[in-house]
């Protein structure tokens, strides 16, 4: 699935907030990131590629690409999917 298609299944189909242990874990994860660290991840979580975030950003598209590598390492996953299902779920 693209990023954009991504980002409408799991608005649609993720419950917004987790239960609020388990949506205060994620958030204590998400703090680990730096501020435009947490930019990249919202901008995951909208379901933008790497090309829209660099844009966004007026960053270039490879370190678009490197930063979203980075939240993901920060945050343990090996998707950009899990980032935004994390987001959502974590209430952001």
């Amino acid at each position: 699935m693209t990023p954009r298609v991504t980002g409408e299944v799991i608005r649609r189909g993720i419950p917004k907030v987790a239960g609020d242990s388990e949506a205060r874990a994620l958030r204590e994860r998400f703090a680990t990131l730096g501020d435009r660290e947490l930019q990249v991840a919202s901008l995951v979580a909208e379901g933008l590629s790497n090309a829209e975030i660099a844009e966004r950003l007026t960053i270039q598209p490879d370190s678009a690409k490197k930063a979203v590598a980075r939240v993901m390492g920060k945050l343990g996953v090996s998707e950009r999917v899990k980032v935004a299902v994390m987001w959502y779920r974590a209430g952001m």
